[in-house]
């Protein structure tokens, strides 16, 4: 489920913290002790493990785990039990509400404490918990055959979801090199879902162009309420004021037409979210919210989207394809039975890119149990646990081709219309969307604060150009 746009990263707070982070010696200027990536472990604990491969090298021993409440964590803690009859380590765990996980994890991590050995994170955390060296690099740990089981298969994940949780550590560095700060546990695609009730009784089809979408969220909410769907809008999108709000539908389409968040001109940064085409396509956005999108947009998170979906309250929703899942599945909602799937709008070229949202597994730098730690993301992130996962509970969206290849998988999710389908046309061009920086929240979060004003009135043209000005010193 796509819990993250709950997420509260107070400005204040992230500024605090990266200040703080900045003043931790050497760490935070070089990244010193990660292995980046070039086939050298550079000193890390990796190396000390050595001989044949074995399950059961650290049995006895427990291990903590920090833990975001979330479908995939449920089903990781009813098969925990497996990994202990398999390992002999046990897991101690705390889980907490995504209000406030990402706060309790910052926290944890910047204290230089080792209270937890393992967390979930996401992607874009990377960017944040990378460079103060917080983060173990696991990519020793995947090269060393004396710590890794040869059935846990590095070829058989997804390559843009290794890749997306890899960095060099430096702003704009593209991802996939560098050090592997997380391992992919799950990821979400942004696409459209839609109720196949109000598309039928008006006669309507999914929208192929932007300009199609913007007309078709204007014609539901016109519409609908007269053929039966009181109350019913066009399109559900984010609009609170945090980062969240970018990276789901609205990113998806802006990279879609070929728009960039920044340039990037030698080692520095440079705002593009401005430029004459960006501007154009914005003010669009804001004007397909006014004409067909939720009365109280601007306090819109991801649960009030998908919610509204399952309500038969919006038409559609272009946001991650599990808050559909969560609202499609039988019994789920009023609307479960009648969600449909499709990729979305294609930009003007035909490009699908989108952009995704990934749900991963870290170590904590500081722990003091790495190689049992190891042994259970290896587990966790293996082909036993996410098959039995994908099938038997709801950790969909494979992170395995294994997994999305199999016969009962597959059976599972056809009962939903255009899920798989849609999977597949979007899978090879789904990848992170923006440039990796360490300002990334901050400057997200200022981003929705300035499509908040265009939804407002104010013109586009001005309020992104003060954006650029701001952000500029920020992260060049």
């Amino acid at each position: 489920m796509d819990m993250h746009g709950k997420l509260g990263h107070d400005r204040r707070r992230f500024l605090a913290l990266t200040a703080a982070a900045s003043s931790v010696p050497l760490l935070s200027a070089c990244g010193a002790g990660f292995g980046g990536g070039d086939g050298k472990s550079d000193g890390s604990a990796a190396d000390d493990v050595t001989g044949s491969f074995d399950w059961r090298r650290h049995q006895g021993t427990t291990v903590k785990a920090l833990l975001n409440k979330h479908p995939y964590t449920d089903a990781l803690i009813a098969e925990l039990g497996t990994f202990t009859e398999k390992t002999g380590i046990k897991v101690e765990y705390d889980v907490f509400p995504e209000d406030n996980y990402f706060d309790k994890l910052t926290v944890d991590l910047s204290s230089g404490r080792a209270s937890y050995d393992i967390f979930m994170l996401g992607a874009y955390m990377v960017w944040q918990y990378g460079p103060p060296g917080w983060l173990e690099d696991l990519g020793p740990w995947m090269r060393n055959e004396s710590a890794t089981g040869a059935e846990w298969d590095q070829n058989d994940f997804l390559p843009s979801l290794l890749e997306g949780t890899r960095w060099s550590l430096k702003a704009g560095a593209p991802l996939g090199r560098g050090g592997q700060y997380a391992l992919p546990w799950g990821w979400e695609a942004n696409v459209v879902a839609y109720n196949t009730e109000v598309f039928d009784k008006l006669g309507l089809r999914p929208a192929e162009s932007f300009d199609e979408l913007r007309e078709l969220a204007g014609t539901i909410k016109r519409k609908a309420p007269g053929a039966g769907f009181d109350g019913m809008y066009g399109v559900a999108v984010r609009g609170s004021r945090s980062w969240a709000t970018i990276h789901p539908g609205f990113m998806t389409m802006f990279s879609r037409y070929g728009l960039k968040d920044f340039t990037v001109d030698g080692e520095s940064l440079k705002p593009a979210m401005n430029s004459p085409e960006a501007i154009g396509f914005t003010r669009d956005w804001a004007e397909m919210v006014k004409k067909g999108g939720p009365p109280s947009w601007t306090s819109y998170t991801w649960y009030q989207c998908s919610s509204d979906l399952g309500a038969k309250k919006a038409g559609m929703l272009f946001d991650a394809d599990t808050a559909a899942y969560f609202q499609a599945v039988k019994g789920a909602s009023p609307a479960a039975g009648n969600i449909a799937f499709h990729p979305g709008p294609k930009g003007p070229d035909g490009s699908l890119a989108t952009n995704m949202w990934i749900w991963s597994l870290g170590m904590n730098a500081k722990s003091g149990k790495k190689s049992a730690a190891w042994l259970f993301l290896q587990w966790a992130t293996g082909k036993e646990h996410l098959r039995k996962g994908a099938i038997e509970y709801n950790h969909i969206d494979p992170v395995r081709r294994s997994v999305s290849d199999d016969a009962a998988y597959r059976n599972k999710m056809k009962e939903l219309p255009g899920f798989i389908e849609t999977f597949e046309a979007v899978q090879d061009q789904t990848r992170i969307q923006f440039t990796p920086q360490e300002q990334f929240f901050d400057a997200t979060t200022s981003w929705a604060s300035a499509l908040q004003e265009i939804y407002g009135g104010k013109s586009a043209g001005p309020v992104l150009n003060g954006l650029a000005d701001d952000l500029a010193p920020k992260v060049g």
